[in-house]
């Protein structure tokens, strides 16, 4: 077991004198509740200051949200005790709907207004008459903790969010040197290579909320701007440098010699990209980020291996084309993630991108609406169960099992599954339950001041308060602290009773064992269901991408592909599956994006190659559309590999037939080539990259029909 660091231990000291400051002033001010302000520093505070702010911030705003519903709904609706639950679970399942369809720091707001009306509103039936008084006690509890952690947090030993982005993104980059590795070496399958993406694939994803509070952490504009456009590139590499395995494949068969100079560039590349990341950290800001002499030699040599035009009207110079294509674009990404690196650790220097695509800038992100709305809906259902047994049973402490029930399914609603979860946070809560019994009826009576109370606090909290910025053990202690802290009540004096603690603190976790319950019916269905629903969401992009119906934005259409493709990975076990959905995944990405260039390039044809680019593009959309239709992957047809091979040969014969055209054109100049060589080099690109996704199997032992030479 690792040993807490200085860092874990200056944070847990730091929490626990925001606590008990915050308890302290809660006593003294004579709040009803002071302990909420005690439990309300554990929730909000973190190792770093942008993450209290923001939390804190958004927490307080939630909190006013939900105390203001409850004093709205609860006068009209608290004599219809089922109606009055109805609107207490629709509320909550509306406001958590627009929590986990946000993936930024904002979603506290929706998250903290959709659970905090509940807990005001459902204890309050007893007094309807006094919803006010409790819904603005609550509240300045609550806003009275979340000051203290604030204060303390940014005013003692402040520890900012920067270091912790430049630590994940040297983690992202060491997998990254791992994956070029393993991808120019061939090795596209294997646990080993899977797990990595799935590393890959998590650090980008939680990259996107760590930057979302990145600008409470006194980061500079210009710094975030540059954080995001990191990730952004962090998002292209994987697919880039997956679209070069199969063409890669493809030229080292076997069959025929590798083309002269690949394979030492290819190694080159790969010393470039395990080049440590220090060795430019420590460059003056004068210098321009852009200047990497390695980078420039490196597409030196990949314009200098450029097939000429007689070689392209072969597959093996057509395949060579494409890999030269890609690892161009790959270098260029890699570039531009080491030199923003370089940038954010400094917090200066110039930048200009080196990779540039018409399809960089979206920022549409992909969300499941059809699961979220399952989620809210099952969270609607279980608060109006659990409000409909507690009215049935006449339990008097009822409402802390519903609005614990109402807390737990808020939670983990976004998780795919979140049973397992849920019972941790039951169990959890039982260990509360037991040590704030031994608190109060065993060492409280012994207490008689506040300076005693805060040494017998000292060291089971702070020990607690160590493991909180671990990951892996950050429920469990954050619950146990927020909750012992709930449990005991503290008040301005002691008074405790054995029957009525059990009574009102067993029903916390009967709420959450209930929820357990209900979620373990509801929603048993894991990460496998929804991440075929992603691949077949995927499957309806890529019909679009190939059909004639027009694309309103294909920067967005771009950004929610690959958003989606980043969601699909973490979601899929590692496996040595050379066919693993994961990789396939990467395919249907790359058969969207070919789609999407084929559609670009159409009206630079000539009417009988266009034709059989639309052949191959309807081909696409009709097999796209028949896995979305039976739900799943189908044989693809062989009359899509004809249809690809035939528009291959009237590309390749347009391409030696460009130079006479040039050369005509120079001899008349009022008349200029029909298709430039870019445009056809582009589309035989497309071509390739799309038969080599489609049919990847293919190549190891059978070549594509070769072109006959173009007369």
């Amino acid at each position: 077991m690792t040993y807490p660091t200085s860092r874990d231990w200056i944070f847990s000291v730091k929490t626990f004198a925001a606590s008990m400051l915050a308890l302290y002033i809660g006593l003294k001010l004579e709040l009803p509740r002071p302990y909420w302000a005690m439990a309300t520093v554990y929730i909000v505070s973190n190792p770093f200051v942008g993450a209290t702010r923001s939390k804190a911030l958004y927490r307080a705003l939630g909190t006013m949200i939900g105390a203001s519903a409850a004093v709205l709904f609860v006068p009209p609706f608290v004599e219809s005790p089922y109606l009055f639950s109805a609107v207490v679970a629709l509320w909550t399942g509306t406001l958590l709907l627009l929590a986990i369809s946000d993936r930024t720091a904002r979603s506290y707001v929706f998250m903290l207004a959709a659970y905090t009306m509940p807990l005001i509103a459902l204890p309050s039936v007893m007094n309807p008459a006094g919803i006010f008084d409790l819904a603005v006690s609550r509240t300045e509890e609550i806003v009275l903790g979340i000051v203290c952690a604030s204060v303390v947090g940014g005013a003692i030993l402040p520890s900012r969010l920067a270091p912790t982005l430049i630590e994940r993104t040297d983690a992202w980059f060491r997998d990254a040197a791992f994956y070029a590795k393993e991808t120019l070496s061939g090795r596209m399958g294997g646990k080993t290579i899977s797990a990595c993406r799935q590393r890959l694939a998590i650090t980008v994803n939680a990259l996107e909320f760590l930057l979302s509070q990145l600008a409470y952490d006194h980061t500079r504009p210009d710094v975030l701007a540059r954080a995001q456009a990191l990730r952004g590139r962090m998002q292209f590499l994987m697919p880039i440098m997956s679209a070069i395995s199969d063409p890669l494949a493809a030229l080292f068969n076997g069959r025929n010699p590798p083309p002269p100079g690949l394979e030492p560039l290819l190694a080159d590349i790969v010393t470039w990209f395990g080049e440590p990341l220090s060795a430019r950290a420590d460059a003056p800001s004068s210098i321009n980020a852009n200047n990497d002499p390695k980078a420039d030699a490196l597409r030196s040599r990949i314009a200098d291996l450029q097939p000429d035009a007689d070689a392209l009207r072969t597959w093996e110079g057509a395949l060579l084309s494409n890999t030269l294509w890609r690892l161009k674009q790959l270098v260029d990404v890699w570039q531009d993630c080491r030199a923003l690196r370089v940038i954010i650790t400094n917090e200066e220097g110039s930048w200009r991108p080196r990779y540039r695509h018409w399809r960089m800038g979206g920022t549409q992100q992909y969300f499941d609406r059809g699961m979220l709305l399952f989620s809210a809906g099952s969270a609607v259902l279980a608060i109006f169960i659990a409000s409909s047994l507690w009215i049935a049973s006449g339990w008097n402490d009822g409402a802390g099992a519903v609005t614990l029930a109402a807390v737990a399914c808020c939670f983990f609603a976004a998780l795919d599954e979140p049973a397992p979860q849920v019972f941790a946070f039951f169990t959890y809560t039982c260990l509360a339950v037991v040590l704030a019994g031994l608190y109060l009826f065993v060492i409280l009576p012994t207490v008689h001041d506040f300076p005693m109370l805060v040494i017998m606090f000292a060291v089971p909290f702070i020990l607690i308060g160590t493991l909180i910025p671990r990951p892996q053990f950050n429920l469990a202690t954050m619950l146990t602290a927020v909750n012992t802290a709930t449990f005991i009540s503290i008040q301005g004096t002691y008074d405790a009773n054995f029957l009525t603690f059990m009574n009102s603190n067993l029903a916390g976790p009967a709420g959450l064992l209930f929820a357990f319950v209900w979620t373990r019916v509801t929603r048993p269905f894991g990460a496998e269901l929804a991440a075929a629903r992603l691949i077949r969401s995927g499957w309806r992009d890529v019909a679009l991408s190939a059909s004639t119906r027009p694309v309103d934005d294909q920067k967005n259409l771009t950004a929610r592909m690959i958003d989606r493709l980043m969601q699909i990975i973490p979601r899929i076990a590692a496996s040595d599956d050379q066919r693993h959905p994961s990789i396939e995944s990467f395919r249907d990405l790359r058969i969207a994006f070919n789609s999407l260039d084929l559609r670009r390039l159409r009206r630079r044809l000539h009417d009988a190659d266009l034709a059989s680019v639309d052949r191959v593009l309807e081909g696409v959309r009709a097999y796209f559309q028949q896995c979305v239709e039976r739900g799943a992957r189908q044989p693809v047809p062989t009359s899509l590999e004809t249809a690809i091979d035939v528009a291959l040969d009237r590309i390749t014969r347009r391409g030696g037939a460009v130079h006479a055209e040039a050369a005509a054109a120079q001899a008349q100049p009022d008349q200029a080539a029909a298709v430039p060589g870019r445009q056809i080099r582009d589309a035989l690109h497309a071509l390739v990259g799309m038969r080599l996704s489609l049919f990847p199997d293919t190549l190891a032992s059978a070549l594509p029909p070769q072109p006959e030479p173009a007369a």
